[in-house]
């Protein structure tokens, strides 16, 4: 006899399709699994209370339990090294590209140092010198996430078709990804550009 009948819910991992399952009370069916659900603040006192029930009905056999909970996020644990990784990686990156990005600025304003006085002296002001020197470095990321963007959505598109059930590709998780970078290359950029800025004109007509 059918009680009832639920939805479909994900009782395994997101990685396989959902499948049929069968909850009975039959005594007749042996699947020799009880699902239970136990109050957190009183795990151990319940875990033992069951233990002795089961003892007293099926001495036979050895007791044996696990949490749901727990297999879960074992069921996931290649996806949170993966993660752990590619965030270390990340900050890495930004990390040893920033060092890069501010070298090439002072590189650059090392050899532009009297165009710069020339420009202040004939009055441009500090932001047009300043974005006359962050101009080639911003058009330089531009052209990196030309490059990044469809390596990143063809890596994110492969990873997710491991999953029968999957969300769909946005493209504004790629934008805000990188207005973040752009934001972080101005600002190592900015900070030598306002600082070469605010030189005396008159040490750099004289710089050699």
């Amino acid at each position: 006899m059918v009680i009832g009948v639920v939805k479909d819910y994900h009782f395994a991992s997101l990685k396989q399709k959902i499948k049929p399952q069968l909850f009975t009370i039959d005594p007749s069916v042996s699947l020799g699994q009880f699902l239970i659900r136990i109050q957190p603040n009183n795990t151990a006192a319940t875990v033992a209370a069951v233990e002795k029930i089961y003892k007293n009905l099926d001495p036979w056999h050895p007791f044996a339990y696990h949490f749901v909970e727990e297999d879960n996020e074992r069921s996931y644990e290649p996806e949170d090294k993966w993660r752990q990784i590619i965030g270390y990686a990340a900050i890495l990156t930004i990390f040893i590209s920033g060092i890069g990005l501010f070298g090439l600025t002072l590189l650059s304003i090392g050899r532009r140092t009297k165009e710069i006085g020339v420009r202040k002296v004939l009055g441009a002001s500090v932001w047009q010198i300043s974005g006359l020197v962050a101009k080639k470095f911003v058009g330089l990321v531009l052209i990196s996430f030309l490059l990044a963007i469809p390596a990143a959505w063809y890596a994110a598109s492969r990873w997710l078709d491991n999953f029968p059930y999957r969300i769909p590709m946005s493209g504004w998780i790629f934008v805000l990804g990188s207005l973040l970078t752009l934001v972080i290359a101005l600002l190592t950029i900015s900070i030598q550009a306002i600082k070469a800025a605010h030189i005396n004109p008159a040490r750099s007509l004289r710089a050699e």
